[in-house]
């Protein structure tokens, strides 16, 4: 089975966030949960991107970079939203990622020095129609990866919520988010 590097969003490291871990370890993956928040957790996500802001992008990307070295390096990099940052950067520029999953957010890959590294298997999640994805350039750079590699598949579901998989949150939608450890479950049990 698969090791899972898995980084939290801008609302921190919610209870919804370790389910979803939870689920993956049901399924006889071995799951590591950084807190790239240090013990904050919001219940706003402006507020908790506020937060992100005043401490630093940069500085929560070296944190799940930091998460990453005492880790083998074959494993799988996941990361909700803000958590794509960290996760995508260690997909793309720590050698022998054995696959990525991108819920709600996705960077060019020129961000990390691009193109997609070849080897490397991507998922990329979002919905349709949750304006943060769609609207902000996400579904834009995720449909350009998608487009120039072999390896990437762009998933979208109907809707318009953000973070819409945090079964701890008012935007969760289970149906959506059934399909979504579907196909993770599968992607995974590949690897």
């Amino acid at each position: 089975m698969s090791e899972i590097l898995l980084f939290h969003h801008a609302l921190g490291l919610t209870n919804g966030v370790l389910a979803f871990a939870d689920i993956l370890r049901q399924d006889g993956h071995m799951v590591h949960v950084p807190d790239l928040y240090e013990g904050q957790k919001f219940d706003d996500l402006d507020a908790g991107v506020k937060f992100a802001q005043g401490t630093g992008f940069e500085l929560i990307v070296e944190r799940g970079v930091l998460a990453a070295e005492t880790l083998p390096r074959n494993i799988v990099y996941a990361g909700f939203s803000l958590g794509v940052m960290p996760a995508q950067k260690l997909a793309q520029t720590r050698p022998g990622a054995a696959g990525a999953l991108l819920f709600e957010a996705c960077l060019p890959p020129d961000a990390f020095g691009g193109p997609w590294p070849n080897g490397v298997p991507v998922q990329i999640h979002g919905m349709k129609a949750d304006r943060l994805f769609a609207e902000e350039g996400d579904l834009a750079a995720a449909r350009a990866l998608a487009a120039g590699s072999d390896e990437a598949e762009l998933f979208l579901y109907d809707g318009d919520q953000h973070l819409f998989a945090d079964s701890s949150l008012p935007g969760y939608d289970a149906r959506a988010s059934e399909l979504l450890i579907e196909r993770v479950l599968a992607f995974l049990r590949k690897r």
